[in-house]
């Protein structure tokens, strides 16, 4: 057993204030609401995220949501105006190259 600590009224010095850099708690619940999906998955993929899930000790299921989440929030940016494909992709459809070529 540790011995106790002893408690003295010394002073302090000068203390420094610091500003508050904590977020707040409920800035911390990362939940958003969930929608419950039945989907059909490659047993390749499920293997493998279940695999990473095991080394990064967290479950796979989390894993496949974050990584929809990332792709989600990724290709819902707005457009540049270079982009002049479907869905960002940068490229022309077939049918607005035909009509540029002439």
């Amino acid at each position: 057993m540790s011995a106790k600590t002893k408690y003295t009224d010394e002073p302090l010095g000068k203390p420094k204030v610091v500003p508050d850099f904590l977020p707040a708690p409920e800035d911390l619940v990362f939940r958003e609401e969930g929608v419950k999906v039945t989907l059909a998955l490659s047993k390749r993929s499920v293997e493998f995220f279940k695999r990473e899930a095991t080394k990064h000790n967290t479950q796979y299921q989390r894993m496949i949501r974050r990584l929809l989440d990332a792709y989600a929030e990724h290709h819902a940016r707005p457009l540049t105006t270079r982009s002049t494909g479907p869905a960002g992709t940068g490229h022309l459809s077939r049918e607005r190259r035909r009509r540029r070529a002439g």
